[in-house]
């Protein structure tokens, strides 16, 4: 049966899934704005630190103020309506909540409310892909240890491009290489907050109109996000990751099968079977009319001669050999999608997206020279970037993961675009986060 219409159903019978979301800023609100109108889907709490501006956002997001008025978590399961709060533990202990929805974007803290969420019999879906970067498999064992279901959340990217690859792998295709699209120039690996909206190409005004987070967004321009987000792709579709970091081919959509193949058949990749980011700038800093930036793709080689006489007569785009064909989706839509995995955990039994192995690992790299006494301030900031390096290379290196350099006090002089190390930090072993990393170091 379709998803739709089991949500139907379960609308229909007064079952609807119950969620209870953590973190009510860009990605939360963008949810919770569907989800007000997904039959079959009942949000019965909200926890943020910032219950104002949580309120705030559901109003600016269209639901009726009485919606979101109960004033307490039985009482909106009992009436179908939603309180806010700032208890995530009493959210998630709550015996009517089913699944969780993790947006705080924060990996550190996302880690304790997912493994209290575990702890409590709850599924899953982590909008935090940055967790994912660096100990999704750990996290994932930990859910199949509880007999839970751990997602990555549809509408951010990795979610998306799984379901490319399975749908390749699943018609029979090899899949040589898979991923998104990014705008990209090398200087904006140095991007601050403070320059992050004339490179994106918005206005202060507009960011501030869209409620934007200049850090999230600059974790993005900055090469950050999209290194966890193919970190996250490797890790659930079994893909390699390039050697020193993502290399940002220029190419339009219908350049991709052309260059996501391996160099020695005139591609960028260093070997086929691998993930990449396409850039949507060209040389001058315009963009392709017709770019992948907003999205993702999958590149399969037709492995026999009667795939490629297909290819040739149903008209498909192919690189100059006729073997490599790209399948593509050209936008997301971020927590606008985020109905497509609470349906398919809650009604199928199943995650959009969890890391299988771990492959790729995302790494702090400094903006600046760093001094002996600095406060690094995780992604996005002023400090540091990810950069994408394979994990047997970053954990030979002992290099220092993207993910844990919120708050970390700086032990060791580092200078510009270096790679930081565990010995340059001080970390904290007692964090869960800190704990599932290691478990994967051994």
């Amino acid at each position: 049966m379709p998803l739709y219409a089991q949500l139907q159903a379960r609308q229909s019978s007064n079952t609807p899934i119950r969620v209870g979301v953590i973190g009510a800023g860009k990605f939360g609100s963008m949810f919770l704005s569907q989800a007000a109108i997904i039959p079959g889907i009942h949000v019965v709490g909200i926890a943020d630190l910032n219950v104002g501006q949580a309120k705030s956002n559901l109003a600016n997001s269209h639901w009726p103020q009485e919606k979101y008025s109960a004033s307490s978590l039985d009482n909106a399961f009992k009436h179908g309506t939603t309180h806010v709060g700032d208890d995530v533990e009493a959210l998630v202990m709550h015996p009517g909540v089913e699944i969780i929805v993790e947006a705080t974007g924060s990996p550190v803290v996302a880690v304790d409310h997912i493994l209290m969420a575990f702890a409590n019999g709850k599924h899953v879906v982590s909008a935090t892909v940055e967790l994912d970067s660096f100990a999704g498999l750990a996290v994932a064992r930990e859910a199949k240890s509880a007999g839970v279901i751990y997602s990555m959340a549809y509408g951010d990217q990795p979610a998306m491009t799984c379901e490319l690859v399975d749908w390749a792998r699943t018609c029979g295709f090899k899949v040589a290489a898979a991923g998104r699209g990014h705008k990209w120039h090398p200087d904006f690996r140095f991007s601050t907050p403070d320059t992050v909206w004339d490179h994106w190409g918005l206005t202060l005004e507009q960011a501030k109109a869209g409620r934007l987070n200049p850090k999230m967004f600059n974790s993005f321009l900055d090469g950050t996000k999209p290194a966890i987000e193919s970190s996250a792709i490797a890790n659930a579709c079994g893909l390699e990751v390039p050697a020193n970091g993502l290399t940002y081919p220029l190419g339009s959509i219908d350049d991709i099968s052309k260059l996501m193949r391996p160099r020695s058949e005139g591609g960028v990749l260093e070997k086929s079977g691998m993930v990449e980011v396409i850039n949507g700038l060209k040389e001058d800093a315009s963009e392709f009319d017709y770019n992948i930036r907003m999205g993702v793709f999958v590149v399969v080689e037709a492995e026999t001669e009667y795939q490629r006489k297909c290819f040739a007569e149903y008209k498909v785009t192919t690189d100059d050999t006729g073997r490599y064909m790209c399948q593509y989706k050209r936008w997301h839509l971020i927590g606008l999608e985020l109905g497509m995995s609470v349906a398919n955990v809650a009604l199928r039994g199943e995650a959009t997206g969890v890391a299988q192995e771990f492959i790729g690992d995302v790494v702090a790299v400094a903006k600046r020279d760093l001094k002996v006494g600095e406060i690094l301030d995780g992604e996005g900031g002023y400090t540091v970037a990810g950069q994408l390096r394979p994990s047997e290379i970053s954990l030979s290196q002992k290099m220092l993961p993207l993910g844990l350099t919120g708050g970390l006090l700086m032990k060791r002089d580092v200078a510009r675009d270096t790679v930081l190390t565990y010995q340059d930090v001080l970390l904290d072993e007692s964090l869960n986060a800190v704990k599932l990393r290691r478990s994967l170091e051994v």
